[in-house]
């Protein structure tokens, strides 16, 4: 579920990366020139020139860019054991920040309608406004208690009205009766500038996700969404993060291809 925000930034996840081994290789001997068979009359080999092997190396490396980024039909999306991930309505934007949007809502509401999902597993049908319904807590270690968790992304009514003041593109009414709609949009769009907004999480989440830095975001997450692997709350699905993300980004990213096209 959604708790208040931090109030301090979490510390870096230390990341480790294993030494590669070395091989060594033989160097191949040379021949001689008066070794050669008189009888030979083979020309001797002479090297390529130095433009022609350039050419060569910065066509690999282009080819290889490419097959990595961009989706064909030899490369298929990371299996899901046929779980399917329901699309953000939000259309546009950037698609690391949807994919992490898509990965939160793998573990905090996972299903095929998590827009209107209250927590426990029940659906409300009003989306004028937050449903802050409270729900008892069946298990866990705030068993006893009840949450008022809601939608795709598990609000509570206070993170919603807090983080809507911030960034719903359409509040309604004025001072005292101003609301913010709850529809599935909006759910989608106030997330969205929530995480793209580097002054709410003392860092730029983003940049982080395109250094392949997703675990360090899980973590920063994680005192906000429970359930994302360093919070008080993991489930089943938090192991499988990793991957699911992995997933989520590929069909973001040829999504967005298909829209440049």
């Amino acid at each position: 579920m959604t708790l208040e925000p931090p109030d301090s930034s979490v510390s870096p996840a230390a990341l480790s990366q294993s030494p590669k081994n070395k091989q060594s290789q033989n160097q191949p001997q040379k021949q001689s020139q008066n070794q050669r068979s008189s009888n030979d009359s083979t020309p001797p080999v002479t090297g390529l020139p130095k433009q022609f092997i350039a050419a060569l190396l910065a066509l690999g490396t282009a080819s290889l860019f490419w097959s990595a980024i961009a989706p064909n039909e030899n490369r298929s999306s990371p299996e899901l054991d046929g779980t399917n991930y329901p699309p953000l309505v939000m259309q546009d934007g950037d698609p690391y920040i949807r994919a992490l949007m898509r990965t939160i809502s793998a573990s905090e509401s996972n299903g095929p309608k998590p827009y209107s999902l209250l927590y426990g597993g029940e659906h409300f049908q009003d989306f004028s406004q937050h449903p802050d319904r409270c729900v008892p807590i069946t298990i866990g270690i705030n068993q006893g208690d009840c949450t008022t968790a809601a939608g795709r992304y598990q609000f509570i009514t206070t993170t919603w009205e807090d983080q809507a003041e911030r960034y719903h593109p359409a509040p309604a009414g004025i001072w005292v009766w101003r609301h913010y709609s709850f529809e599935p949009e909006f759910q989608d769009k106030v997330v969205y500038r929530w995480l793209s907004d580097p002054t709410a999480w003392n860092a730029d989440l983003s940049t982080l996700l395109r250094q392949g830095q997703l675990q360090e975001v899980l973590q920063i997450l994680s005192p906000t969404w429970t359930s994302l692997g360093y919070g008080i709350e993991t489930n089943d699905m938090s192991d499988r993060l990793p991957q699911i993300y992995e997933a989520m980004l590929y069909e973001e990213l040829g999504e967005e291809l298909g829209r440049a096209e």
